[in-house]
């Protein structure tokens, strides 16, 4: 089965489970300012995951774009990868246990769907501790379609717990399926033998919402969260041993090596040629969701995987100062352009993206590389951390380029002083990540609420006074402010704020209900309701209406009227970015508790 195949196959099965299929959510989260990127499926469904109900039902199924870097220095082995697709399927109040524990052998195992010979899978199971019980309902369940029980190892919450992303909200244990990848017969499970399992799928049983103390209350409704690694599955399926020799990693890996020097391009760079393939596929995806570089938050780690590309493509002797990497995203669109039509409209910004990150590393290679002899004649045996971790954000140097560089001046690096400057910096970013524009809401608390609220009145003031071009391009709201960026070409004058201002506290006094419907995206383009049409959107969305005031689709959490919002205030108008500017705004006053509208979102 290709790639292609098996992500169909996936949808498809599931539908036939009565799921419905709704679309992944974007790279950025938009609702989770605890994390820098979407690393699973969960992240874009925490509200439904704590008991709100989902337009498209109990039942789904999508395709998850992932980002994880905490495991960016195994990229290069068989299964590493910084940016994958996650199939999942979920059940929100609906079956539990027994019924994604026997669904996902069916898929796993039926000739009609992947066929995988029963007896080269093992899984594991929470072992238990004191927060919750060890799992023997899962390993029962898994004995019952077949697995035998020297086969289901049992491992503690570092291994078979998943969640929360944050300091809390929704948990539990797991159950993970493996694939034999030793040598000979299958031997064990996991548990014994490690080495020789390759996880494949994760069936997370979300019970429990972790708590600011540490202390886990179960959910009022138990949930169920899979995660099945589709470049995984597509390895073992069609008989090759790594991610990197599948039918969609193939080309991408061949155009690498294709511009290698030839001496350079043999078995010993394999690592170098895998990095650059996992991180430019990465840079690429991340650029079509509009993530740029630079040197915060998801702008920072974009930079550090193209940069560190482009190191190991030196090392293969492409030293190209410009279009490298461009080259490899061209590819990259090719291979998922058709199944990622987002990234395929914004192939030309992608490409220029790159072309200019690549030629500005170059020339801070070349500033960086003096900079370097300077700290190498001042050092007499060891090049502190501090300078080293200068290397790292100023020149863009890797630990590892600075480290190959000291060792042919017979210098050591304070790697301790390094880890520790290189922690602070993560420190603070995600700090900024949380504290500055992060897409979403700080918390569902009663001021945060209103706040959101207030953007409704806020985006719509704005259409009536510079025009219906206007739309929302991101925002970040907490418990004290408002932030929202718009796209607009001019600073607005004092003139325009005010009015903006008055329209909102307009609608605020006329006190008008705060109602929401379900309805299709048609529906909702047709109804006159604003919004992003594009493919985030599943077959149905929640429509919020303000009177005549607002009407917009929208999931987040809102007030049951607009009296509730108390005065608006715009404290500052400003650039965000090109084409892009930034309101923050507060408001003061109005009744301190928040009730519904309806359902809150």
């Amino acid at each position: 089965m290709t790639t292609a195949d098996i992500r169909t196959a996936y949808l498809e099965f599931f539908r036939s489970k009565g799921h419905s299929i709704i679309p992944g959510a974007s790279l950025v989260p938009e609702n989770d300012p605890t994390v820098l990127f979407t690393t699973a499926g969960m992240h874009p469904l925490v509200p439904y995951l704590m008991g709100q109900a989902h337009p498209m039902g109990k039942r789904l199924t999508d395709v998850q774009l992932c980002v994880r870097t905490q495991d960016i220095d195994e990229v290069g082995d068989s299964s590493h990868l910084t940016c994958f697709e996650m199939l999942g399927n979920w059940s929100l109040g609906d079956y539990f246990k027994k019924g994604a524990i026997e669904m996902s052998f069916e898929f796993l195992t039926s000739k009609q769907w992947l066929g995988i010979d029963p007896t080269m899978l093992a899984v594991t199971c929470f072992e238990g501790d004191s927060d919750a019980p060890r799992d023997e309902e899962s390993a029962g369940i898994w004995e019952s379609v077949g697995i035998p029980r020297e086969r289901i190892g049992f491992l503690p919450k570092a291994k078979n717990w998943w969640g929360p992303a944050g300091k809390t909200g929704p948990c539990g244990p797991d159950t993970e399926m493996f694939y034999w990848v030793g040598e000979g017969n299958p031997t064990g499970n996991p548990a014994t033998h490690d080495k020789e399992w390759m996880e494949i799928w994760n069936d997370v049983f979300m019970q429990y919402n972790k708590q600011e103390d540490g202390s886990f209350v179960p959910l009022a409704q138990q949930n169920v969260d899979t995660g099945m690694g589709l470049e995984r599955v597509a390895a073992v399926l069609q008989g090759v041993s790594s991610v990197y020799e599948t039918d969609a990693f193939a080309p991408i890996v061949q155009a690498v090596n294709s511009a290698a020097v030839p001496s350079r391009g043999q078995k010993e760079s394999e690592k170098d040629v895998r990095i650059i393939v996992d991180h430019l596929k990465a840079a690429t995806f991340m650029l079509g969701d509009g993530v740029r570089p630079s040197n915060v938050d998801q702008g920072y780690i974009l930079r550090r995987i193209i940069r560190r590309a482009i190191r190991s493509a030196r090392k293969l002797g492409i030293e190209k100062s410009t279009g490298f990497c461009a080259s490899i995203a061209q590819v990259v669109v090719s291979q998922y352009g058709d199944c990622y039509q987002k990234m395929k409209k914004e192939e030309s910004v992608i490409q220029g993206a790159l072309n200019h990150e690549e030629e500005a590393f170059m020339k801070a290679l070349i500033e960086g590389e003096k900079h370097f002899q300077k700290v190498a004649e001042r050092s007499t045996i060891v090049i502190s951390g501090i300078d080293a971790f200068h290397l790292y954000d100023t020149y863009g140097f890797p630990i590892e380029m600075t480290r190959e560089m000291a060792s042919e001046h017979k210098l050591s690096i304070d790697e301790d002083g390094f880890s520790k400057a290189f922690s602070e910096h993560q420190i603070l970013s995600r700090a900024g990540a949380e504290k500055k524009f992060a897409g979403g809401l700080a918390d569902h608390s009663a001021e945060t609420t209103k706040l959101h609220t207030a953007t409704h009145l806020l985006n719509a003031a704005l259409r009536q006074v510079l025009g219906d071009h206007i739309s929302q391009k991101g925002s970040n709201i907490t418990g004290e402010r408002l932030r929202f960026d718009f796209n607009h070409s001019e600073k607005m004058t004092p003139e325009q704020i005010k009015k903006v201002e008055e329209l909102v506290n307009v609608a605020i006094k006329a006190d008008v209900p705060v109602s929401y419907s379900v309805m299709t995206v048609d529906e909702a383009k047709a109804s006159g309701a604003i919004g992003v049409f594009d493919s985030k959107y599943g077959e149905k969305v929640k429509v919020y209406t303000m009177g005549a005031f607002s009407k917009e689709i929208c999931g987040g959490p809102h007030v049951a009227r607009t009296g509730m919002l108390g005065h608006f205030k715009i404290q500052k108008e400003e650039s965000s970015s090109a084409g892009v500017r930034r309101i923050k705004a507060i408001v003061s006053g109005g009744p301190a508790e928040i009730e519904a509208a309806g359902e809150v979102a």
